[in-house]
């Protein structure tokens, strides 16, 4: 099983960045997939999930202004993030829900 993180970069606060992970290796359609964010010197904490049936849950401090989703022709999930803050600034890792499976992560940094 493979992930494949991207969409990072280097955004003002307010800004918008979407994630992108592409995922290959498991029949992608069936399986929960997250996005994790690790501050530095913090641990890695859970931002958003998404269920082979597309039900969404995410972490308080990202709800109204993070969206979640997947494109199961693609193979592909995505996390758009609007209005963004400083303390978003972490590095990004999807994964296969309740598996070890992670992406390489992808590093979000916003400047206030």
């Amino acid at each position: 099983v493979q992930l494949q993180a991207s969409g990072g970069g280097l955004v003002q606060a307010g800004g918008s960045l979407k994630l992108s992970c592409l995922v290959s290796g498991i029949y992608f359609r069936n399986v929960g997939m997250a996005w994790y964010r690790q501050a530095p010197g913090k641990q890695r904490d859970l931002v958003a999930t998404i269920t082979g049936g597309d039900r969404t849950d995410y972490a308080d401090s990202v709800k109204g202004r993070f969206t979640i989703s997947r494109d199961n022709t693609q193979d592909m999930m995505y996390l758009q993030m609007n209005s963004l803050k400083p303390e978003d600034t972490a590095v990004y890792y999807c994964n296969v829900h309740h598996t070890d499976w992670w992406g390489q992560g992808t590093q979000v940094t916003v400047s206030s």
